[in-house]
């Protein structure tokens, strides 16, 4: 895990909007959206398109991660926790 990962997993044991994130660590958004998307390929993350709406299918993080909402998964929380 990298630092990034691990400083954006700490940020996401709530559900959280992008904007919060970005706020929060102050990265760039390729940056942001890069690591976005490794901890969802890696199953680290979920994505949702609102408060209660979990996305099931791959979605597109670079094209639409601003507007998504992101939550850590039981496994992203053990690997943050297993640092």
């Amino acid at each position: 895990m990298t630092d990034d990962e691990f400083d954006l997993l700490d940020e996401l044991y709530f559900l959280q909007p992008y904007a919060y994130l970005q706020d929060s660590l102050s990265w760039e958004d390729e940056r942001l959206l890069l690591n976005l998307e490794a901890l969802y390929k890696k199953g680290w993350i979920k994505c949702y398109a609102g408060p209660e709406e979990e996305l099931f299918d791959d979605p597109p993080i670079q094209n639409i991660g601003r507007e998504l909402y992101y939550l850590a998964t039981k496994k992203g929380l053990l690997q943050h926790n297993t640092r």
